[in-house]
């Protein structure tokens, strides 16, 4: 089978069944970071896989090559295709076919410039918030936060320049001083971790392709799992039980932060829950997912230019 084609179905394959398997594996969040990874790997290498597709298509329609390897592994399906482009089975066949691929590249095109325009826009959109906030509030050195005077809870973290934590006076007033040293540790952990580019990736993702299952729910486990994945980076600081205490608190509060109400219940279950370490198959499956985000792009990547070199000069 050619490569177009085991790519080709390796995209359909992951956005079919990637959504429903990595819910499932990412549901214990044992081990947020590979989560991550995970879900990251199966976007990023469909993704890959539809444009090497695309690529290797085009390349083979332009140069009338008959496959980027030897006939003996062509795929049947792929070699009628490459016929009726060139003409073999009469031009009104040939000119719908080269017509579709004009259609694909183009929406391939809109869709990576409708994405680079979503990203630019998320982006300063993010900086002027930041600097709206910093306008908006006081700088305290001995939080290394900026506070807003305003009761409504609030606490989160923007990205800009410099980076900003964001505090209201509502959540000042709420929090014992170790709980709020524990949040703040928390919002710092994803500005260290550089969680608002991964965030921003597969929410512009979820933007331009919101009908497909892999990005939308993507976009929202990654979400969730960075959340907790920062609840492990202040626990580590200040101890479990000081996080917990921190969210129960926020929890219980009249109006909670707006920005962490969806998520504050699976985080306080999960740290309610004994610390115990994984088990062998969340390693295995841990492991797996960990390879996965590197081996599968690396080998997409070598194989598109290995073959294309071999298309466009043998």
């Amino acid at each position: 089978m050619s490569v177009a084609v085991c790519l080709m179905l390796y995209g359909f394959a992951v956005t079919v069944l990637a959504p429903r398997l990595l819910t499932g594996f990412s549901g214990e969040a044992t081990t947020p970071r590979l989560a991550i990874a995970a879900w990251l790997a199966a976007m990023a290498t469909t993704v890959l896989a539809w444009t090497t597709t695309l690529a290797i298509i085009l390349v083979d329609l332009a140069t009338h090559r008959i496959s980027l390897f030897p006939v003996r592994f062509m795929d049947t399906c792929l070699l009628h295709l490459h016929d009726a482009a060139v003409g073999d089975y009469g031009s009104p066949l040939q000119a719908a076919l080269l017509a579709l691929s004009g259609l694909a590249t183009l929406a391939a095109v809109l869709v990576t410039v409708r994405l680079g325009t979503t990203l630019l826009r998320s982006r300063r959109r993010t900086l002027e918030h930041a600097r709206l906030a910093r306008l908006a509030g006081r700088h305290r050195p001995d939080l290394d936060a900026v506070v807003l005077e305003v009761d409504h809870p609030a606490a989160y973290a923007v990205a800009g320049k410099p980076h900003t934590v964001v505090v209201s006076r509502g959540v000042l007033t709420a929090l014992e001083d170790h709980h709020l040293d524990a949040v703040l540790s928390h919002e710092r952990a994803h500005l260290d971790g550089r969680h608002h580019l991964l965030l921003t990736l597969t929410r512009g993702l979820a933007t331009v392709l919101p009908r497909i299952d892999l990005f939308t729910v993507g976009a929202r486990e990654v979400a969730r799992l960075l959340e907790m994945l920062a609840d492990d980076a202040a626990a580590a600081i200040h101890g479990r039980a000081t996080v917990l205490q921190a969210l129960l608190t926020l929890a219980t509060l009249p109006t909670p932060p707006a920005t962490a109400e969806a998520a504050l219940l699976p985080r306080i279950r999960r740290l309610s829950a004994p610390a115990n370490p994984p088990r062998l198959p969340t390693k295995v499956a841990a492991t797996a997912a960990a390879l996965t985000a590197v081996a599968i792009p690396l080998a997409a990547v070598v194989v598109a230019v290995i073959g294309i070199e071999v298309c466009t000069t043998g």
